[in-house]
Parts: C-alpha cells; sequence; structure tokens
C-alpha cells in the first residue's frame, strides 16, 4: 500500500532544491532591488523598464565573466606572480519578525501614553523609572 509521506517528500526535496537555487544565485536581492528601482523611476511602461533592466544586468554579468576568464588566463601563466582575487562577501540580510499589534489605540489613550523605560541601579538589577 502506497503511504502519502512519499510525496510529501518529492515536494520537499524539490522546495529544498529551488532555495538552494535562489540563495546559489542571490536571486530575492536582484528582485528586492529591481522593485525598489521600479518603484522609484514609476516608468509609464513597467515592462519595458524591466526589461531593460535586466539586460543591464545580464550585461554587467557578461563582463564579470570575461573578467574572471581573462584573470583566470592571466593567473595560469604565472601562478606565482599573482594571488588569486578575495571572493565577494556575501551580505545577508538580516531576518526581521514583522510583527505588528492590532490593538487599536484611542486618542485619550495616546494623550495620557507614559513611556516606561528600564534602568539599572547601582547592584545591577533592572528596575522601571
Amino acid at each position: 500500500m502506497a503511504t502519502s509521506s512519499s510525496p510529501n517528500l518529492e515536494e520537499d526535496e524539490s522546495l529544498k532544491g529551488c532555495e538552494v537555487f535562489v540563495q546559489k544565485h542571490n536571486i530575492q536581492q536582484i528582485l528586492k532591488e529591481c522593485i525598489v528601482n521600479l518603484c522609484i523611476a514609476k516608468p509609464e511602461r513597467p515592462m519595458k523598464f524591466l526589461r531593460e533592466h535586466f539586460e543591464k544586468l545580464e550585461k554587467e554579468e557578461s563582463q564579470q565573466i570575461l573578467a574572471r576568464q581573462k584573470s583566470n588566463s592571466q593567473s595560469d601563466s604565472h601562478d606565482d606572480e599573482v594571488s588569486p582575487p578575495l571572493p565577494n562577501p556575501v551580505v545577508k540580510a538580516r531576518r526581521r519578525r514583522g510583527g505588528v499589534s492590532a490593538e487599536v489605540y484611542t486618542e485619550e489613550d495616546a494623550v495620557s501614553y507614559v513611556r516606561k523605560s528600564l534602568t539599572r541601579d547601582s547592584n545591577y538589577r533592572l528596575t522601571q523609572e
């Protein structure tokens, strides 16, 4: 008798493969920057803007590949003289919790709001002011 866990296992593996692909090619950051640029420019023809944006990125990528190939061919000819290029550091975006309170404040609550802060007393205990 077939179990229902097999399709779930395949789906999990497929999702993991997608996550690896997205991370390897920095897809999330590229799309985020693209959307930001789109929102800043607010073009009349967004699809044209997106096409041109990705064409520009593709040209930049091609130039980087050619530069790497050129530097690799030069370093092959004199490996002892040139140290390998340092890899670009990958900057990971901080994950933030997106918690937002759904509580509604009245104008009276806002007027009577008193900020409470915690301070350390001389014995290093947290106390409320």
